[in-house]
């Protein structure tokens, strides 16, 4: 099964006052941290071995990581500690060593949140759906028309071909979920070492390889601790 990368570097400042004790990746959302319910889907997937990148508070976020792999044994999470931040693609960039060269890797956002329900896992759903032949990134895009406990933006619309075209007025019919599939050639031609995510996809969309599914499950973006206390009551139990 391919492995995955959870980028959980970064500051998380609109999430203060609570990161100011703790990464955001450690949000609880009904008893149970963010990081720790993206780490439940993976192994749910079938998915046992994970990087992640630390940088504000490493210590404690390694911390909580080990008390995952104490509980979960099967789960085995490589540490990629940065220095200065390398931002969401430069993060990735460093880490690519942990990565075999032929097959696609999972990269998700620390602070994802989403709830399959019916709709079959979205894990699942992006690893059946991928075709080397044509993808460079296949992603998953939640539609903002079903975002109602969190803000969206619409970020990109989906073309009828599979394709993915980013709307750079935010006029989208889509917001992007920052869950991933991806080749691991697509990092190797960058000589910046912090760059985002963005360029990468932006490029990608240029050669025609940025494909993207509408997720049919529930995204939520988590990005204050209004959004925090509006989705804990969808998860509580």
């Amino acid at each position: 099964m391919y492995k995955a990368f959870i980028l959980a570097a970064g500051l998380g400042t609109r999430m203060r006052p609570l990161t100011d004790h703790y990464p955001k990746p450690m949000v609880s959302v009904a008893g149970r941290s963010l990081i720790w319910r993206i780490l439940d889907k993976l192994g749910d997937a079938g998915i046992n071995e994970v990087v992640v990148n630390l940088h504000y508070m490493a210590d404690i976020l390694a911390g909580h990581l080990q008390e995952y792999m104490v509980q979960n044994p099967d789960m085995l999470i490589h540490l990629s500690f940065e220095e200065g931040i390398l931002d969401t693609g430069g993060g990735v960039r460093n880490a690519l060593d942990y990565f075999d060269d032929e097959e696609p890797f999972y990269v998700i956002a620390g602070d994802a949140l989403w709830n399959d329900k019916d709709s079959g896992s979205a894990l699942e759903t992006l690893s059946r759906n991928w075709d080397s032949s044509k993808m460079d990134i296949l992603t998953l895009m939640q539609p903002l028309n079903r975002m109602k406990l969190t803000r969206g933006v619409g970020d990109y619309d989906l073309l009828d071909s599979g394709l993915a075209r980013r709307s750079h007025d935010k006029s989208g019919s889509h917001m992007w979920s920052n869950i991933r599939l991806n080749s691991k050639s697509i990092y190797k031609n960058i000589t910046e070492e912090s760059f985002s995510f963005l360029k990468i996809m932006d490029e990608c969309e240029k050669n025609g390889r940025l494909y993207a599914i509408e997720y049919q499950g529930d995204w939520h973006h988590v990005s204050t601790p209004q959004d925090l206390e509006a989705v804990s009551k969808e998860f509580d139990g």
